[in-house]
């Protein structure tokens, strides 16, 4: 019996173990609507002190560069450690608009205008192994943070995060990671 009590509560605590690890998914819209798809792509951005920023164009899906994603860092004023990363798209036709990957213009706490910000503190507005689904348009926009490492380990300095990236026309809640 007691084995049986072992193994119980041994199964118990690895089910939650695992439940605690999985990604938890946030989704939302953007402010930014209409008819517009991309080519689909998926990529992966390796960021670091030495190299804390990235770019790339996205194209529509007629092949032609439309969208700007950029990654920068985010290092507190007075500071020159980076705390951060900032990602961003930006519409290369419409350059009057704020961040597409926002829900609002208007800055706010909620979570769902805060996917862009990746911020691996316990109290940022969106976990930072969150999977975050954005709808731009008519395509989505997924970013999972798959890595990050704090120098020294118990400060809120970040040297490193891997930031993997797709884009496509099809809503990635309906189908497996």
């Amino acid at each position: 019996m007691r084995h049986a009590h072992s193994i119980l509560l041994l199964s118990m605590l690895a089910a939650l173990s695992s439940a605690q690890s999985a990604p938890r998914t946030i989704y939302a819209e953007s402010f930014r609507k209409g008819p517009t798809q991309v080519t689909e792509e998926s990529f992966e951005a390796k960021l670091s002190p030495a190299n804390p920023t990235y770019r790339e164009r996205i194209k529509d899906s007629g092949g032609q560069d439309r969208y700007e994603l950029t990654i920068h860092p985010q290092i507190p004023e007075g500071d020159n450690k980076i705390t951060g990363w900032v990602v961003r798209l930006n519409d290369l036709h419409h350059s009057i608009f704020a961040n597409l990957l926002m829900s609002s213009q208007e800055p706010s706490s909620d979570p769902a205008n805060n996917l862009w910000w990746l911020k691996a503190n316990p109290f940022a507005p969106v976990p930072i192994r969150s999977r975050r689904i954005v709808r731009v348009e008519s395509f989505y926009v997924v970013i999972q943070v798959k890595n990050f490492h704090f120098t020294p380990l118990d400060s809120p300095y970040l040297d490193s995060m891997t930031v993997q990236f797709s884009f496509t026309n099809s809503d990635p809640r309906s189908t497996a990671r």
